[in-house]
């Protein structure tokens, strides 16, 4: 069935166009009887507007888009949740978009948001990103005075509002944390490559061994890729010294890092003790239930959300920084403080 149009509508009628559209929108400079007889049939023949191009006329789209670069991180689920509370709460749809760590795949997405889809745009930027620092796609965004937000995973050659994670400081207090309940050797399991925030939780660890005079031994830090077989990377781990504690830098990894340690016979966590990053439902029901870092998603996402829709009604404003800080939540997984 083709689809009814204002001038079809106008056609019928014979009157013009721009009666139609003042008519399906209630103006008041119509006749009532003209106007009820227009909804009707427009009403009746499915007529249904066209909000491109009503947005386009108006110069908002009341849509924000949103960039993650891995929907499989709990983190970013939890984001997005808080995103779409705000947003929804202001009257604005969002349409979100999964990178999947491709600088190409992002770059596409953002082509796609600078062709007036958006009021405004909140990005975690992708690994690819990140390692090439090639910020093209987001620099012709900014210049076309589209909003943007940064978060977590951020860049400082860019002038917008960002959110970050006080990622150097999570790592920190987390190796802390296990060389305080007696964790010696404590390893790491990385799966973010390299990402500013696993590098900022590696300096982190890096900066607790120091502290408690803990030599840096690199033969501890498993940078885990999507190709990479965890069992065997482990089972090297595993031989090569008596392993305290392992790091595992998000939730995913966490869990499949505790079975692996269980099938080997070890106990959790009286041999091994294990943290893992973002509080998710799995590491609350996996056995031991799992000692997390929570990044406070959902708090992040109403926060950026909160950032970019008061940018958006006030582009005048000085950028702003945000940084929130981490919780450590100790379950099960982790030995008793002495």
């Amino acid at each position: 069935m083709k689809k009814v149009t204002l001038k079809d509508i106008a056609g019928h009628f014979n009157v013009s166009i721009s009666t139609v559209s003042k008519a399906v929108n209630d103006s008041h400079e119509i006749s009532s009887q003209l106007k009820l007889k227009i909804q009707e049939y427009a009403k009746e023949k499915h007529y249904k507007p066209n909000r491109l191009a009503l947005n386009l006329l108006n110069r908002s789209t009341n849509t924000i888009g949103v960039v993650v670069p891995n929907i499989l991180n709990y983190f970013f689920v939890q984001v997005l949740y808080g995103i779409e509370k705000v947003a929804n709460e202001n009257g604005y749809n969002i349409i979100s978009c999964i990178s999947d760590e491709s600088s190409s795949k992002e770059s596409k997405t953002l082509e796609f948001f600078d062709s007036g889809t958006v009021d405004g745009l909140i990005i975690s930027l992708a690994e690819e990103t990140q390692n090439d620092n090639k910020h093209e796609a987001l620099k012709d965004i900014i210049n076309n005075d589209i909003p943007v937000v940064l978060f977590d995973r951020v860049t400082d050659s860019l002038e917008c509002d960002k959110v970050v994670v006080d990622d150097f400081e999570a790592g920190y207090k987390t190796t802390k944390h296990l060389i305080n309940i007696g964790c010696s050797n404590i390893a790491v399991v990385n799966p973010t490559g390299s990402s500013s925030v696993g590098k900022l939780r590696l300096l982190g660890y890096k900066k607790a061994l120091e502290e408690f005079e803990i030599l840096f031994d690199p033969k501890l830090i498993i940078n885990l890729s999507p190709k990479d077989d965890l069992d065997m990377l482990m089972s090297f781990l595993l031989n090569y010294k008596a392993i305290g504690g392992i790091i595992g830098l998000d939730e995913i990894t966490a869990v499949k890092v505790l079975e692996v340690v269980k099938a080997r016979g070890y106990n959790v966590p009286n041999d091994i003790s294990i943290i893992g990053f973002t509080n998710g439902q799995l590491s609350k029901y996996v056995t031991p239930s799992l000692t997390m870092v929570s990044q406070h998603g959902k708090y992040i996402g109403e926060l950026t959300a909160t950032l970019l829709i008061n940018r958006i009604k006030n582009p005048g404003q000085p950028y702003e920084t945000k940084t929130v800080k981490t919780s450590l939540l100790v379950r099960d997984s982790t030995k008793k403080l002495q």
